[in-house]
């Protein structure tokens, strides 16, 4: 049945708002699938890490690996805000299929590529059609449903994120294993027919189209602009010398575009970002804790299972599921939150509580050591994700509360873009201190000594001598101490930023009141 569909007998025409009501039935198939689109979008790159080597070894171009992520995440983050800004130029249904189909596209190309070049290239594509594939979902939660009932929506959003980080590993080991690398992409293909199926025929939302031209000039420069940022964080102090002239150049190609963007956005008709939407007080606040939530989260992801596998012995598969204390606080937190706040309107106090136990959490993980337990680092773990479960869905909650409608659009895609370039900030900047760390640790304690590049797993350091290994340990958790006490900082930031949120009351109505008195019965002792 059609959301807008009349499932009743013949009556009079629905006025505007009625006809914006969406029957649960059919809102919940429609939920249904906008979790398989996200899914998606988040288990992909989680699924493709742990084929990698698998990849390596049939198509060889291991000097190229890092491509395979880096062109997925460019293309997402540079499509991101040009997505928003066409659902709201021509209409949300259209431009979220047509994001499926390219992502489609990009998973079957990705899976007949016969070398890196290929892979590298429909990595690209596939990155375009995530970024639609992110944005759409959240917009189109934003169209069928006001803010004070999107709550409990965009928790459940939260449990998918968390279910593609612990079970993407797994999965991807296991296609890989029993399928060959190949069905890693190929598997996104009968699940986004069955979205895309599903999203044609149940979703009904009103069809748009702008007389307005797209701003291809605006378009062009954010993402340079984006690109060169990406580049900065994903290359400095790895691929090239934090202080080199490509870095250099890139900042500065970077600094020019964006300016030029922020220029040229107030002198179009329809800008890609409207900075009108940033007069909101609520909504630049929300880029903020996104950017620092982004910044954290992504971080402790990519640290924790280092810790866990370099110092506490777990394997790769282990440290996975040694993340649930921190993925199912995270899940159960933000559904908790999306309820209340459904229930009863209110909303600043989770912003707030999130940034003080996202910062509890950090600078609690800042103290293991090598003799940290793993019930030890998992009760922390739960810290951190409570922290982040309050925060998570709730950003994009008060960001949409905080346009009009016709802006949905570009608040969902600005809102994703700010986390997402936290989160390269985060792994950049995290990783620079933790790799300054453990190499300073390593030549303090083992003058002289050389460890292989690549990370250490538990079988490996088994292989090493026990003075290295011992000094190889000191020095991991010792970056990670660093890394995580960063991290707490830029907690902070967003646990400030939280307490100057002003609680501007949620569009849309209100719980039902309870059902009056049966007639002849005692009238309600207040109406006496």
């Amino acid at each position: 049945m059609a959301i807008t569909e009349q499932a009743t007998k013949p009556q009079k025409p629905r006025g505007k708002e009625q006809q914006q009501e969406a029957k649960p039935r059919s809102v919940r198939v429609v939920l249904l699938a906008l979790m398989i689109a996200m899914l998606l979008a988040m288990l992909d790159n989680m699924i493709i890490g742990t084929a990698m080597p698998t990849i390596v070894g049939e198509l060889g171009g291991l000097e190229h690996l890092s491509w395979v992520v880096t062109a997925y995440t460019l293309a997402t983050a540079a499509s991101t805000p040009i997505w928003g800004k066409l659902g709201d130029m021509y209409g949300r249904k259209s431009t979220f299929l047509t994001s499926i189909v390219i992502f489609l596209i990009g998973s079957a190309l990705s899976g007949m590529a016969q070398d890196m070049g290929q892979l590298i290239g429909f990595r690209a594509v596939q990155g375009l059609g995530a970024g639609g594939l992110m944005v759409g979902v959240m917009a189109i939660i934003g169209d069928l449903i006001p803010p004070r009932e999107r709550g409990k929506y965009q928790g459940m959003m939260a449990g998918v994120m968390a279910l593609a980080m612990i079970g993407g590993p797994l999965v991807g080991g296991t296609i890989t294993d029993n399928w060959g690398w190949r069905w890693s992409f190929y598997i996104n293909l009968p699940l986004g027919v069955i979205a895309l199926a599903m999203v044609t025929i149940v979703l009904q939302l009103p069809k748009k189209r702008s007389k307005a031209r797209i701003d291809f000039l605006g378009a062009a420069l954010l993402t340079v602009g984006i690109t060169s940022i990406v580049l900065v964080t994903t290359w400095g102090g790895t691929e090239y010398a934090w202080g080199s002239g490509m870095i250099l150049g890139l900042i500065a190609l970077g600094v020019a575009s964006l300016a030029a963007f922020l220029f040229s956005q107030t002198r179009v008709p329809e800008p890609i970002m409207p900075l009108h939407i940033f007069r909101s007080r609520n909504f630049t606040l929300m880029s903020i804790i996104g950017f620092f939530t982004g910044f954290v989260m992504f971080g402790a992801v990519l640290y924790l299972p280092l810790y866990q596998q370099s110092v506490q012995g777990a394997s790769a598969t282990n440290s996975g599921l040694l993340l649930l204390p921190m993925l199912l606080s995270m899940m159960a937190v933000s559904l908790i939150a999306g309820r209340v706040t459904t229930n009863s309107g209110k909303y600043k106090v989770f912003p707030i509580v999130g940034g003080a136990l996202m910062t509890v959490g950090l600078f609690l993980l800042a103290q293991m050591d090598t003799g940290t337990s793993q019930l030890t680092s998992g009760i922390y773990m739960a810290v951190l994700g409570a922290g982040m479960g309050f925060l998570m869905q709730i950003t994009m909650l008060v960001a949409q509360n905080s346009v009009e409608m016709k802006d949905m659009g570009v608040a969902s895609s600005s809102t994703t873009l700010f986390r997402t370039l936290g989160s390269s900030f985060g792994v950049a900047i995290m990783g620079a201190l933790f790799t300054n760390r453990v190499t300073h640790e390593m030549a303090e304690r083992l003058p002289g000594a050389k460890l292989p590049n690549a990370q250490l797993d538990a079988k490996s350091l088994e292989g090493l001598a026990v003075p290295v290994r011992e000094a190889y340990q000191f020095a991991v958790s010792s970056g990670t101490h660093a890394a995580f006490l960063l991290g707490s900082a830029a907690a902070v930031v967003a646990f400030v930023a939280a307490l100057f949120v002003k609680e501007v009351p949620l569009k849309g109505a209100a719980p039902k009141p309870a059902a009056a008195a049966p007639e002849g019965g005692d009238a309600p002792r207040d109406a006496r």
